[in-house]
């Protein structure tokens, strides 16, 4: 600075309210002839000192369980945009969902590369993570509610079941794979959604075949496989509940192998709606669990929280919709069943 502002014949103080911003200070002759020196001699900020003279870096974290994932890379892609309007970058790096790695994501040390952490939940629970004592502000996002000392914004994951499983059972189907699906009691995505796509069959007095909850990651490979191996069975099957856009691509492939065309013999319903889906043939349906309402949310509580005004842990859970697209039955009309409405109420 004290370079720039010889050559220009101005005072530092003058060259610290040009780069700053602070235009109303300099007169517009001014303000040129500094950037012209500042072109001239190549110089650039010195973020690391603005940095610690701010006690900022101007940067916030992003941990998520897989950066191959295109879920992940939407989240990543809906948060750095809004919390550019607000001068703050975007890091991101993975966690393998492991839970040391994401409790290491907490870890103090590992705080102090960021201004504050935005944390997608795939092992942790409540106890886990409360013994970190970070001193910077914390969001998580993630599949279930946890009353933990963080803010937390999560899904309708048994709502939005709900949808998709009635929205196929109102078109007709009535052997429906939850494919990517687990019966258990730790609220993973799996059981999440399993709760409610058997909530949607007991709604309407139907039994669920506990053959047809298949376990897989909800990855297009593992749904392939998984279905594939499900059909050579001989499986009589009508429609899926791919419990991710992910696992519906993967699906899709499976019944097309077997000749099984969708949706006239297989209605084919998602989660997530990725803008992927409205470009398979046929289109997907899917549910939309209040994507860009989650991540207005994570970005108003970072905010609060960095200027010191969040007023406490809060839980949000955006309202899950239906996506109807080409890979499901139209529903006859007047038939439609009690999850046409709404699946959730925001808390």
């Amino acid at each position: 600075m004290h370079d720039v502002a010889g050559a220009a014949g101005v005072s530092t103080m003058t060259v610290s309210n040009v780069i700053n911003g602070r235009s109303a200070r300099v007169s517009d002759a001014t303000r040129d002839r500094v950037l012209q020196v500042i072109a001239d001699l190549g110089y650039r900020v010195n973020t690391t000192a603005r940095s610690l003279r701010r006690g900022r870096t101007g940067i916030i974290g992003l941990a998520v369980p897989d950066l191959k994932a295109e879920y992940y890379g939407h989240l990543a892609d809906r948060l750095a945009r809004r919390l550019r309007a607000h001068g703050l970058r975007l890091a991101i790096e993975g966690t393998g969902g492991r839970l040391r790695a994401e409790l290491d994501v907490l870890a103090t040390a590992h705080m102090d590369t960021y201004d504050a952490v935005v944390l997608s939940v795939a092992s942790g629970d409540v106890d886990d993570l409360d013994e970190r004592q970070p001193d910077k502000p914390v969001v998580l996002v993630g599949e279930r509610a946890m009353k933990s000392r963080y803010h937390h914004v999560y899904m309708d994951n048994i709502g939005g079941a709900r949808l998709a499983t009635g929205h196929l059972l109102d078109g007709g189907s009535r052997a429906i794979v939850a494919l990517g699906g687990v019966d258990g009691d730790r609220e993973s995505v799996g059981e999440l959604r399993v709760k409610g796509y058997r909530a949607a069959h007991e709604e309407r007095g139907l039994t669920v075949d506990p053959d047809l909850v298949v376990d897989c990651y909800l990855t297009a490979e593992s749904a392939h496989e998984a279905l594939t191996g499900l059909l050579r069975r001989g499986t009589r099957i009508d429609g899926v509940f791919a419990l991710a856009d992910s696992a519906a691509a993967g699906a899709f492939r499976a019944l097309a192998d077997a000749g099984l065309a969708v949706p006239e013999q297989v209605a084919v319903i998602g989660f997530d709606n990725l803008p992927s889906g409205r470009y398979t043939v046929p289109s997907l349906s899917t549910i939309e669990p209040g994507n860009e309402e989650a991540a207005d949310a994570v970005c108003a509580m970072l905010l609060a929280q960095l200027a010191g005004d969040d007023g406490g842990p809060r839980l949000v859970m955006p309202e899950a919709s239906l996506v109807v697209r080409d890979s499901t039955r139209a529903v006859p009309a007047g038939t439609a069943g009690p999850t046409d409405a709404r699946a959730s109420r925001r808390r």
